[in-house]
Parts: structure tokens; C-alpha cells; sequence
């Protein structure tokens, strides 16, 4: 065997760095920015947490998913020829209900 191979195989593999490594090294850092904003002006660091804040409602706001009123399931197959049906029923002053019924 040669001395090369004998030495890639005696050589461990370098570790990467992990995600809660990475994940503290952010906090350390935001830890620092709220630090120096707060001896620079607390008005600004609650400025900042303003913005911030309208930020992650404003970004989660954008994420909901835009099915609020689903369909109904299809029907499974060999259902036959059954349809479905709904009737609305209010059930107080401004607020509708909707009973899906199929067809028989």
C-alpha cells in the first residue's frame, strides 16, 4: 500500500458546521445590535421593533393560503351518478351556513 492512500485513509472527515451552531452565531449577533441600539437611543431600538414586528405580520399575512372557502370533495369513484347538493341556512344576521346533502 502506499504512503498516499495509507494517508487518505487514516485522515478523519472534516466536520461541517451544524444549523444550531449557525443559529447562535445569529443570536450572539442580534444580541450585539440590540446592545448598541439601545446605547445609541431607546427610542430607535423601539423603532426597530416596530418595524420588525410590521414586517413578520406583513410577510405572514402574505403566506395564508387563499382557500378560506373550500370546495367539496369530489365524490369517490363508483359513486355513481349521485350529485351533490347544498342549501344555505342563515344561521344568525349576516352569518350563512352551508349543508352539502347528496343526491340519492
Amino acid at each position: 500500500m502506499s504512503r498516499r492512500k495509507a494517508a487518505e485513509e487514516t485522515e478523519e472527515p472534516t466536520p461541517e458546521a451544524s444549523r444550531t451552531a449557525g443559529g447562535c452565531v445569529l443570536l450572539g449577533l442580534a444580541v450585539i445590535a440590540v446592545a448598541a441600539l439601545y446605547a445609541v437611543s431607546e427610542t430607535a431600538l423601539v423603532l426597530v421593533g416596530w418595524a420588525i414586528g410590521a414586517a413578520a405580520l406583513w410577510r405572514a399575512a402574505r403566506s395564508v393560503p387563499s382557500a378560506a372557502n373550500p370546495a367539496p370533495p369530489p365524490p369517490p369513484e363508483g359513486a355513481g351518478k349521485a350529485k351533490p347538493q347544498f342549501s344555505v341556512v342563515e344561521d344568525k344576521p349576516g352569518h350563512c351556513t352551508i349543508n352539502w346533502q347528496k343526491e340519492r
